[in-house]
């Protein structure tokens, strides 16, 4: 049997973040995962400067960041807005593109070394005020003062333990992810693009284009159902259906060549009851899902996990016992309740705003793209400053993201 203070099962984002930060602090812990390199994965691909200011705190951002692509340093690096074929907006790039088993293995790299990696998988969990015990695949077992729960999409333990998900929003959202190149002779003129629906009948969030490496990829957020004709075209004629989609995109990009495989993965929205146990707690996926469209997953998996790591087991582990009245301050922590209340907000309005065809709906959507385009305008003349070129609280940029 093994002892430590923390266990910490599955080392995707959220786990092997977790353990990271716990290792780096002198915490004994150790990480359960059944794979010793994390697989590709269709997930999240890029970190918003928000994402990363979150990320700063857990002191792991100079370790993702020298793995990524910054498109503030591609070309002019600027990131086009566009929509019905015109550019709205260029403003000062802000996206580091990384495929989330890339990200999640450069994470993997940052655990030190006195942190026990178990290649196994968890197979059952016996909790309680002071030990939690853990059962593994390959027959040993781990004691350990504390449970963190970071295996994403699986219930099996979820429902050992009597924590149940309820589905709020299923197929909330779908991503459809690719590789894309301009065609021979030819060159993208942005570093980055993000392009959005010329009808809501699309059912269609945005399309974006950002640098990974030396390829361009393309991330499209769709509300669909996975059986529609649509999503069958894409993976078989992905030019034809994206050009059909977007008829003036080729305005900006010319013709294009959908490069690898059509990735399409949905999404459904759902979130936990009776987690508020003794001995185990939940972080990112594990404990409430996100819309990937509405892009604050990563933000959550670091919210979650430096408000844990840094701040609530520090405080547990400093008196005996692990009783549920602990583990309800993470769940109650100001700070993460509303992240993930942004989190939830955001997903329901984008939807909203895209593909609701009410009257209501229909002048904000013009309103968003017409406040957007006055202040590039007034940016472009020198009206008003380009709070966002420095820093990622710009006024500006917070106008932006409202629109």
């Amino acid at each position: 049997m093994m002892d430590t203070d923390v266990v910490v099962i599955g080392a995707g984002l959220a786990g092997s973040t977790t353990a990271a930060i716990l290792g780096r602090a002198g915490i004994p812990t150790a990480v359960v995962d059944p794979h010793p390199v994390y697989p590709p994965d269709l997930r999240c691909e890029k970190l918003d400067r928000g994402q990363v200011a979150i990320l700063q705190k857990t002191g792991l951002a100079s370790v993702a960041l020298a793995a990524t692509t910054f498109d503030g340093a591609i070309r002019d690096g600027k990131a086009w807005i566009a929509r019905f074929g015109r550019v709205i907006d260029k403003r000062p790039g802000g996206q580091y593109g990384i495929l989330y088993d890339d990200l999640v293995n450069v994470m993997r790299s940052a655990i030190p070394p006195d942190v026990s990696n178990v290649v196994a998988k968890a197979v059952r969990i016996t909790t309680g005020d002071d030990r939690q015990q853990i059962s593994l695949s390959n027959g040993s077992i781990i004691s350990a003062r504390l449970v963190v729960l970071a295996n994403g999409l699986s219930v099996a333990l979820k429902d050992q333990l009597g924590i149940e998900r309820t589905i709020t929003s299923p197929c909330h959202s779908i991503t459809v992810a690719f590789d894309i190149k301009p065609r021979p002779g030819r060159a993208f003129d942005f570093a980055a693009l993000t392009y959005y629906p010329e009808r809501a009948s699309d059912r269609m969030a945005y399309l974006t284009l950002f640098p990974i490496g030396t390829s361009m990829r393309a991330n499209l957020m769709v509300y669909r159902t996975m059986d529609d004709p649509w999503l069958r075209e894409m993976r078989h004629s992905p030019e034809r259906a994206l050009f059909a989609l977007m008829p003036n995109l080729r305005r900006i990009t010319g013709d294009v060549e959908v490069v690898g495989p059509v990735k399409i993965r949905p999404a459904d929205l759902y979130v936990s009851q009776g987690h508020r146990q003794a001995g185990v707690v939940m972080v990112g996926d594990a404990f409430a899902s996100s819309c990937p469209a509405a892009g604050t997953g990563a933000g959550k998996v670091f919210t979650d996990v430096e408000r844990l790591c840094n701040v609530h087991i520090p405080n547990w582990l400093a008196s005996p016992g692990m009783a549920a009245d602990k583990i309800d301050q993470f769940y109650d922590d100001p700070v993460k309740r509303a992240y993930d209340e942004t989190s939830k907000s955001w997903a329901y309005r984008l939807r909203s705003m895209s593909i609701e065809q009410g009257i209501g709906w229909s002048i904000q959507r013009r309103l968003r793209f017409f406040v957007g385009a006055a202040i590039a305008a007034a940016c472009k003349i020198g009206v008003i400053p380009d709070g966002n070129q420095f820093a990622p609280e710009g006024w500006t940029q917070r106008l932006r993201d409202r629109t």
